[in-house]
This record gives structure tokens, sequence and C-alpha cells, in this order.
């Protein structure tokens, strides 16, 4: 074979291999662009998770912080002005309606007293001349002795001592009633839960303990605690099961593992803008006297729900300007916004009461984009994610 033979068969195969090569390089980027072009299709459709509305337990509950108060309470202050001569009833003393607290030195008012008393004598003294001097001036009227004018002169007088008289018996009056008030008693059985002065302190008529700041604090305050008065501020949507006969289960951190027993009295019918919530008063038997005034308490509620409310994912809702929406998906896999009503709220899960059924596929977490009609493809979420409170705890039961 000659040498010009073997280059035209070397040629020939290069130009074969290289023909070969270009083929298979078309042949894998049309393979890359079907790929790509199913890529690209599947990534147009969403993975979505979806859950089911879960029916919300039979029992509503919730723990709510409370203030215990006595079922009365008051601050006494001083009604004379003086120097505190004796207190006789310390922190925490049992006291009876009438019990001496503390005696008050005020020799103002001592000194304001006898000159009143002193001032009645000489009303007295002058009443007693001008009805003399009346009656003497009368029986010389009728005897046409002086003339009426002056008769009636005199008993102008006797009346105008009367008066003077009976002013200044007023005037003793009022300062014995505030000689009286120089002894500070419990207005009430219970006992005494503050003690602000001390022997010598000044006190101000009206304005209790002038302290080393010059401003006024009461004297005494003192507490009846046979029963208790229990305070909860109760959000809106539980209100309405707060009527005559609920109960509540309180415990308190001095007694940890001692629950007691609440009854209902009263709530404000009104709410606090601010917080959304009415003042709720309950009542506590203290007969052993353990709880005390300002005591916080945990304080839990229940009663039973209303039918035909579900519970989903917080983070299934959609807030738009027309009101609260889930996205729920339809046999072909569409996806369509769905308006609800909401009822009670927590980072993990919604009440949801009106606008849903049990067979709705709702979609946790729905993509912002999510059109309405969009196709959506489904995945299973892990155990445990997205999981409603009945089947986490199904769960749980399993293992």
């Amino acid at each position: 074979m000659s040498t010009l033979t073997k280059k035209r068969l070397f040629v020939g195969a290069l130009l074969c291999t290289l023909v070969a090569y270009v083929g298979y390089l078309e042949i894998q980027h049309l393979h890359n662009e079907v790929a790509l072009q199913a890529d690209a299709t599947h990534a147009s459709v969403p993975d979505v998770a979806v859950v089911q509305p879960k029916p919300a337990p039979p029992t509503l509950s919730m723990t709510l912080p409370g203030n215990i108060s006595a079922w009365y309470e008051a601050p006494i202050y001083a009604q004379v002005s003086g120097y505190v001569k004796m207190w006789y009833k310390d922190y925490g003393a049992p006291v009876k309606k009438g019990d001496v607290l503390a005696e008050i030195n005020a020799p103002g008012l001592d000194a304001q007293y006898a000159q009143a008393k002193a001032d009645l004598q000489v009303a007295q003294a002058k009443y007693g001349l001008a009805t003399v001097t009346a009656d003497r001036w009368r029986s010389m009227g009728k005897s046409q002795a002086v003339s009426g004018q002056s008769v009636s002169v005199q008993n102008a007088n006797e009346q105008s001592a009367r008066a003077a008289l009976e002013a200044a018996q007023h005037n003793v009056d009022h300062y014995d009633a505030l000689e009286k008030f120089k002894t500070i008693i419990a207005p009430f059985d219970g006992v005494v839960t503050a003690r602000n002065i001390s022997v010598g302190d000044y006190v101000a008529a009206g304005g209790g303990n002038l302290n080393a700041n010059g401003t006024a604090s009461e004297l005494f305050t003192v507490a009846d605690t046979h029963e208790m008065r229990l305070f909860v501020s109760v959000p809106e949507v539980f209100s309405y099961v707060l009527k005559p006969g609920l109960k509540a289960r309180v415990t308190v951190p001095q007694y940890p593992n001692q629950v007691v027993t609440a009854s209902f009295l009263t709530i404000a019918k009104g709410y606090d803008p601010n917080t959304r919530t009415a003042v709720t008063e309950f009542t506590i038997d203290n007969a052993d006297q353990k709880l005390w005034p300002g005591t916080f308490a945990s304080v839990a509620l229940s009663a039973p729900a209303e039918g035909g409310v579900y519970t989903i994912p917080t983070g299934a809702l959609v807030f738009e300007e027309k009101g609260m929406q889930v996205v729920t998906v339809d046999a072909q896999n569409k996806a369509h916004y769905k308006a609800i009503t909401v009822g009670r709220m927590s980072d993990a899960y919604t009440e949801v009461d009106a606008g849903l059924s049990p067979q709705d596929r709702i979609i946790n977490n729905p993509p912002a984009d999510l059109l309405e009609g969009e196709s959506v493809r489904l995945s299973v979420p892990e155990k445990g994610y997205l999981a409603t409170a009945d089947s986490q705890t199904d769960g749980d039961d399993d293992e």
C-alpha cells in the first residue's frame, strides 16, 4: 500500500471520528435541553404542605395572671394635726373594730377646745342676763311702764344671745369631735398590713404622716381578709363564658402545690381599649388566713367550647385587606383563596369560627406569590412538622 493511500485512509478515519464526535455533542445538547425544560416545568409548580382543620377541644382552657386583694382595705389618715404619742398595733396584728391603733398629742387642738368651752361659758352668761332683762321689760311693758318698742328691743337681745349660745355650743361639739380623733381606731375587724408612723412623728390633719420628703402617707392600713377578691383581666374572646357559677382554679407562688377555688362575682361590662380585656372579679374563701393581699395568682379558667370551631396552624393564615383568608387545594391540586372568621389566636394555632369544613386541605405557609387557581404539588412534611395538636398527641401515643 502506497504512502498516499495510507494518508487518505488516515484522513478519512479522522473525518469520521470528528463527525461522530460532533453528532454526539449535538445529541447531548438536545438531551440537556429536554432535561432543562423538564426541570423548569417542575420548578414552575410550587411544592406545598397541606393540613386539614381539626375540631377544637370540647373544653376551652386558659391560664391568666391575677391579683389577690383584701375583701376590705382601708388606709387610715389622721383627722387632727399633732405628734404621735404612742402606737399600739404593729404589722400583722389582728384587730377588732374599735381597737386603739395609736394616740396623737395635739396641744394646739387642746388649746382651741379650751377656748371654745370658755366662749360657751361667756355665751351662757350673756344669754342668762339677756333672759332676765327681757323678762323684766316684758313685765314692765304689761303695766305700760315702758314702751312697746323697748320691750321688742329686749326680746331681740334675748334671741341674739340664744343664737350666740347655740353657736358656742356647736363650736364646743366640733372640737369635742376632733378631740376623739386624737385616738386612732380600727374601722373594722381585720389585720394591720401597714404601719407608717413612729413615736414623735408629726402628722397632719387629713394628710397622714409627713415623711422625710415632706409627702403624706397613711398612718396604718387595715385589711379584712376573711374573704379575698381576685381580679383577672380576661381577653374579650373568652369573656362570653364569664357568668355566675363559673369556678376558677387558683395557685399562688407561696403554695405552688395547692389549688384553691375562686367563684365568679362580677365583671366590668366594658373592655380596656389598649388590652382588649375586661376586669373580672372572683371571691376566695380565706378562713385559714393563708392568702395575703397583693399576692400574685395564676388563674386557670375552663368552660365548654362552642361547636363548629376548628383549629389550624397560625402559619396558614393569609392577611388581606378584605379580611383573613386561607389557601385550600382542590381535587385537581389547584389553589383557591377562602375567607374565614378567626377566633382565639396563639403563636402556633388559631381557632376558626366559620368558613372551613373538615375536608378542606389547607396550605400551611403559602407562598406570597401564589395565585388563585394556580397548580401546586403536594409534599409530605417531616413527622411533627406542620402537624396539629391532636395529630402530635396521637403520634406521641403511638410511640
